[in-house]
């Protein structure tokens, strides 16, 4: 166990890093102390988040690059202790559309296995992990209400693959399964409007190994742009974070307001379509109102390509 020092005010929110400073891994990641941040990272759609291809065999390919140099307490302070995190992910997800329908949408499944390089630092005590993080995985309803205007339905379950140990600094799994609704929605004209918005809510389980659950989630990702011609369009995106519930271990609510986590964040954004099946995204976040986790800057690419 690392041990960390400690504070009356903060001595909940060190336990819990010394406990488990995680990566919470879809696809890409977002640093998060056990119950200080949610197992879907935050601001990962970007453009054509919803918009459900033909028939067929799809894969996708996410990139992110995540840095955090601050902590902040359930006040917005910032938490004072050496610290610092960067985390790498490269997670290829596969999206099988089946052609069939299900309750008037097309039915589909996907798969996403994020590859996670992760550095973490705090207080002196300094651990780097790398290797495969949560997978996950469900079934999908897609709609399509106009030629520009498409949304899914997703369940996903986000199980507990990552290497996990309760007494590392750093884990890249949460060593839970969380189960996930989600609604996405986007509007798409090569030469106008652009919007998309993703919905979901996290339901965790607990953790057997501290017996520590996380509060559930609700999380909004969302983009703005505008069409450009030739395939491009530019905007800015982000995401709108909070915990709903408390944090509990041993069935007792944990810290001062239940340790739940907050953010937002805000950036450029921009996608490019070649028009021949394939197309790519790109932002960059910055993370501001937070509570009770990590704050910081994240870079994100998506690339979209028939098998």
């Amino acid at each position: 166990m690392h041990h960390l020092p400690r504070s009356e005010k903060h001595s909940s929110l060190f336990g819990r890093l010394a406990l488990a400073a995680t990566i919470a891994t879809a696809a890409t990641p977002t640093f998060a102390t056990e119950g200080g941040g949610s197992t879907w990272p935050l601001g990962l759609e970007n453009f054509v988040a919803a918009a459900m291809p033909p028939p067929g065999f799809y894969g996708m390919l996410f990139g992110n690059y995540y840095h955090a140099d601050r902590l902040k307490d359930g006040q917005g302070n910032t938490i004072p202790l050496a610290f610092d995190v960067k985390a790498a992910v490269v997670a290829p997800r596969l999206v099988w559309v089946t052609g069939e329908k299900f309750l008037g949408g097309q039915l589909a499944f996907h798969a996403v296995a994020p590859l996670v390089n992760l550095k973490l630092s705090v207080a002196g005590n300094n651990q780097s992990k790398s290797g495969l993080g949560d997978v996950t995985a469900g079934p999908v309803l897609g709609y399509h209400y106009s030629p520009a205007l498409h949304a899914v339905a997703v369940l996903d379950f986000t199980m507990p693959t990552g290497r996990y140990d309760k007494n590392d600094l750093a884990n890249i799994g949460r060593n839970y399964l969380t189960v996930r609704p989600v609604w996405a929605m986007s509007y798409i004209d090569p030469t106008g409007f652009n919007g998309d918005f993703v919905a979901l809510y996290n339901h965790n389980l607990k953790n057997k190994d501290t017996d520590y659950k996380s509060g559930d989630e609700v999380n909004v990702d969302y983009c703005l742009g505008w069409g450009l011609g030739h395939g491009w369009v530019a905007g800015a995106g982000g995401h709108l974070y909070r915990q709903i519930a408390d944090d509990k271990q041993s069935g007792a609510s944990v810290g001062t307001g239940g340790n739940r986590g907050r953010s937002m964040s805000l950036g450029p954004s921009v996608k490019y379509d070649s028009g021949k099946g394939w197309f790519v995204t790109a932002k960059w976040q910055k993370e501001s109102g937070v509570r009770n986790k990590a704050e910081g800057n994240a870079l994100w690419v998506k690339a979209v390509f028939p098998l």
